[in-house]
């Protein structure tokens, strides 16, 4: 361990913490540390300190830490900070650990952070927090105020009050802080909400879906209620963007063609790199072997026609891109609700036409290039010269095509059957597109070739 750095933390009283040092710059500096250095560290700290670390997802280690402390330490940090952070580190820790760790909270939270951990991973229920500011409909402004100077320092935000009825507790409006402290303190609080009645979600909705409404109406945060319209909890912007964050990561990762990581690269161990990568890598590896196959079945053209297999790698490559674009495209459609699955059809016919001319534009440029170096005796494709041109034309245009509608298909296939459609790779993608392209390679050079060179 850097013994200057941890000297910063458990020196002298006066030194333990600088002002001048964010929470955001601590938490870069405990990433650096190894976990049991990190926890002892974590623990010479005041409370407060410790836990505005501890709550940062940026964290990128805090099960390892707090299971690395004593019980009773961990307890404590635990129970001082927000409820959603402490299921996302419970979520992370073994089975007995976590346990241990649990019975040291407070009924209330205990009973809290159980409820957030039964919901399913990516839900609204998963990433909301219960810690939000609510107030009987019957209160004046005055008495709201009062409220949320109270409790401002234990609540995840306090710019979105929730009105609720005295009765059934259920939602009846929002005040938001701007309009509350430029109400009568005399008025009642129902005469500052929004007109509009809030805008709400239930437990179950995916996470995608609660970042496209918080983004849609402009929140800073969004209740989640439930059948009764009672407020289970909210999911503010900042949960939002730090989960999205972490589900872009692991869609990047599939789509380039191996498992999500789940850790950090610097920290996911050897052994661990070659599981993540190793399963995809030979998964391709087999898929490509079949572009062997397809050699293979061609044998007796390839010997017949030589000069077709300087153009393999240039159909291959063409048809693998048109459907990495084209997948890429639907992947991010979809994740951004712009397309649906019941779209399939739209989609299919637009890439189809869009398939074509762009593997018209492509037939072009290769048909010239080979003109270019027949004419300019860069390289002699012999007497048949304009047909092998053609051949590679027409070819491209097919491939390409038969590319782009493949790639925009297979998200689609992949939602409909349950999968993340970003397992739809961009390597996957090319596999699947280099062995059928050589398919229609050589079948377009059968056709086009007949009675000359084959």
């Amino acid at each position: 361990m850097n013994t200057k750095f941890f000297s910063n933390w458990v020196g002298r009283k006066s030194d333990v913490y600088d002002p001048l040092i964010t929470v955001a710059e601590r938490v870069e500096q405990f990433n650096l540390l190894k976990a049991a250095d990190a926890a002892r560290a974590l623990a010479a700290l005041p409370q407060e300190q410790a836990v505005a670390i501890l709550d940062r997802p940026e964290l990128h280690h805090a099960a390892a830490i707090v299971g690395r402390m004593p019980v009773e330490i961990a307890g404590r940090l635990l129970n001082a900070a927000s409820n959603d952070r402490v299921a996302d580190i419970l979520h992370e820790m073994e089975g007995d650990r976590r346990t241990l760790v649990l019975g040291t909270l407070d009924a209330d939270a205990r009973l809290a952070v159980q409820t957030l951990m039964g919901y399913p991973p990516k839900t609204a229920g998963s990433i909301m927090t219960t810690e939000f500011v609510s107030v009987p409909s019957g209160w004046t402004v005055a008495e709201t105020l009062d409220h949320v100077r109270r409790v401002e320092r234990s609540r995840e935000t306090v710019y979105a009050i929730y009105v609720l009825d005295p009765d059934s507790q259920a939602l009846v409006g929002l005040v938001t802080l701007r309009r509350l402290i430029t109400g009568e303190p005399d008025a009642p609080i129902l005469s500052v909400a929004h007109k509009s009645a809030p805008v709400t979600v239930d437990p179950m909705t995916g996470q995608e879906d609660v970042a496209r409404l918080i983004s849609k109406h402009d929140l800073l945060a969004l209740p989640v209620v439930d059948d009764a319209h009672r407020v289970l909890g909210i999911v503010t912007v900042d949960d939002v963007i730090d989960t999205m964050v972490a589900e872009t990561t692991e869609d990047v990762h599939r789509f380039g063609g191996m498992e999500a990581l789940g850790k950090p690269y610097m920290k996911i161990s050897f052994a661990g790199m070659i599981r993540k990568r190793g399963g995809w890598l030979a998964a391709l590896f087999l898929g490509e072997m079949l572009t062997a196959t397809a050699m293979q079945h061609f044998e007796t053209e390839l010997e017949k026609a030589i000069v077709l297999t300087l153009f393999i790698p240039l159909i291959m490559s063409s048809g693998g891109n048109s459907g990495s674009q084209a997948t890429s495209l639907i992947i991010r459609g979809l994740a951004l609700g712009e397309v649906r699955l019941r779209d399939w059809w739209r989609v299919l016919l637009r890439e189809i036409p869009t398939g074509l001319t762009l593997g018209a534009i492509l037939g072009v440029i290769g048909i010239a290039r080979i003109v270019a170096w027949q004419w300019l005796g860069f390289y002699d494709y012999g007497p048949h010269w304009m047909l092998v041109a053609l051949t590679v034309g027409v070819a491209l245009t097919g491939i390409v095509t038969f590319g782009s509608a493949t790639g925009s298909m297979l998200p689609f296939l992949l939602q409909r059957i349950g999968f993340d459609p970003a397992s739809a790779s961009a390597p996957f993608v090319a596999t699947l597109v280099d062995v059928t392209g050589l398919v229609i390679y050589f079948s377009v050079a059968i056709v086009i070739l007949h009675g000359t060179l084959l």
